[in-house]
């Protein structure tokens, strides 16, 4: 198992003025109206390919906490053979992986897609965050950051035992407590009384 070499709070130590520029660079895609979900997608496919562990779980996290569906997110990595993407997403992750690899250049058949499905202005801010998670993948992985911990759900504060609502809350107070259920009464035999009707309690219940 490979270990750290720095963690991600010490590149913030080290060079705050260079980590202040990525991190601004990676959010004026989204500040531009780019969807948050289809971001996460593109930084997650980068951060597949370069091999940034600490990126691809921390990229994860993020989509999950944008309500994007596990099956979603486990095929990312076979999006092509997926019918979960639309056709917006199959662009953008097609010009995501074309910026990432660069060794073949980018073609005109994607740049053709990519331009069928994003504005101008739109490609030129989706192309800031590609860079964007390039850079971060290539301090990710030189350094070995550790990826982040899934943190786990804070348990209720209400006591398992105590009902919901105000005989609970009242209960949780100190103040009054729980009625003891009646023994052998039936609610519809007791209306029977009232109303001066009396039959066999086999008529009312059969509990």
């Amino acid at each position: 198992m490979s270990h750290a070499r720095k963690e991600y709070k010490d590149f913030m130590a080290l060079a705050p003025e260079a980590y202040e520029v990525v991190l601004a660079l990676g959010k004026v895609a989204a500040a531009a109206g780019i969807d948050k979900q289809l971001l996460e997608l593109i930084k997650l496919r980068a951060s597949q390919i370069n091999g940034c562990a600490f990126c691809v779980q921390y990229h994860i996290l993020q989509s999950e906490s944008l309500g994007m569906s596990a099956d979603k997110l486990n095929l990312v990595v076979v999006w092509r053979e997926a019918p979960q993407f639309s056709a917006r997403e199959r662009a953008a992750l097609a010009w995501t992986e074309a910026l990432t690899l660069l060794s073949g250049g980018v073609s005109d058949e994607v740049y053709a897609q990519a331009s069928a499905e994003f504005s101008e202005k739109e490609l030129a801010y989706l192309t800031s965050a590609i860079a964007s998670i390039n850079v971060w993948n290539r301090f990710g992985a030189a350094f070995r950051w550790t990826p982040p911990a899934r943190q786990r759900p804070r348990p209720s504060c209400r006591p398992r035992h105590l009902p919901a609502g105000r005989a609970g809350s009242r209960l949780a107070a100190g103040r009054g407590r729980p009625r003891p259920a009646r023994q052998g009464r039936c609610r519809a035999r007791v209306r029977g009384r009232a109303a001066g009707v009396h039959r066999p309690r086999s008529t009312w219940c059969r509990d």
